[in-house]
């Protein structure tokens, strides 16, 4: 198993207060740095414009990379631009690029991405919701456009709905969107009726649910509809802001919750894919959570993995 990471993620500054905050990317890989020394870090690449045209459009990148940035500009109440952002959005879309690469080549077998911003709520042509560019539908496409790949499955268990992802392949049958998230909340979408072209599975969470709630879900709707699919790839939203003490939601998971979900998409990846897994840093503003989740997270990935 590998790790991808960069030091320009840690310079996207959206401002004093600001829940996504650098100190989310060192929480994280301060953690795992403590818990396996010798992971097997890699330094995330910058994605191509090519890369990211696959699933944004030319205004967005010009927004994005080509905006003269001496200050910190809103592009929305949450989303912010600064003179560190188009290059940490780079080396976050490039992370998972290269991951793919990674488990497709047979270079990993499993990859864990240690990036920010996070990427899930960033529409084929609008950034938002602290995301810049949808770092996990820019690999899922490349997985589809350079390897051929026909089934790519992206799993999201972030408590906010990825609904960027699920916009950008919405009509594409070679993507299935799977997604457990906190309802009503930001963004409001992810309803169980949002079924795509059948490449779409939502399950909405009630406020204050636990972790036997989450995982009966899981079990019921979400795991059966991704066996189903016989997934030649599966990528993971990793947002570990369902955890009890994250200041945004209100669902009451614990690290083990996610480390139970982490093996069973294991599971599926090791049947169906040849065990090909990349996961990708998404949500998580508690940071003594995020460490730990993370740390679960992860711990279930190197469990034999190549």
């Amino acid at each position: 198993m590998r790790a991808y990471t960069h030091p320009a993620c840690a310079t996207h500054d959206p401002g004093p207060g600001h829940a996504e905050r650098p100190a989310r990317l060192a929480a994280v890989t301060d953690a795992l740095r403590a818990a396996w020394p010798a992971l097997d870090w890699h330094e995330a690449p910058s994605a191509t414009r090519g890369q990211l045209l696959r699933v944004h459009d030319d205004v967005l990148l010009a927004l994005v990379l080509d905006t003269p940035v001496q200050q910190r500009i809103a592009l929305d109440p949450d989303t912010f631009l600064g003179p560190g952002s188009a290059e940490a959005a780079l080396r976050a879309a490039g992370a998972g690029v290269a991951a793919v690469d990674a488990v497709m080549t047979g270079d990993a077998g499993r990859v864990f991405c240690a990036v920010r911003p996070p990427g899930h709520h960033a529409t084929g042509s609008v950034a938002m919701g602290f995301c810049l560019f949808n770092s996990i539908a820019v690999a899922a496409a490349h997985a589809c456009d350079r390897h051929g790949l026909e089934r790519v499955a992206v799993i999201d268990f972030d408590v906010h709905h990825g609904n960027g992802t699920q916009d950008i392949f919405d009509t594409d049958p070679r993507v299935m969107y799977l997604s457990s998230h906190q309802a009503p909340l930001y963004p409001d979408s992810g309803y169980a009726d949002e079924r795509g072209v059948g490449n779409v599975v939502n399950a909405p969470l009630p406020p204050g649910m636990d972790g036997d709630g989450f995982r009966q879900v899981w079990r019921d709707t979400l795991l059966p509809a991704l066996d189903g699919f016989r997934p030649q790839l599966v990528l993971v939203s990793a947002g570990f802001d369902g955890h009890r003490l994250d200041p945004l939601a209100q669902l009451q998971l614990e690290a083990s919750d996610y480390a139970w979900l982490t093996g069973e998409l294991v599971a599926i990846a090791d049947r169906h894919a040849h065990g090909r897994l990349v996961s990708m840093l998404e949500g998580g503003y508690d940071l003594q959570a995020l460490a730990e989740c993370s740390v679960a997270h992860v711990g279930v990935l190197l469990d034999g993995a190549a």
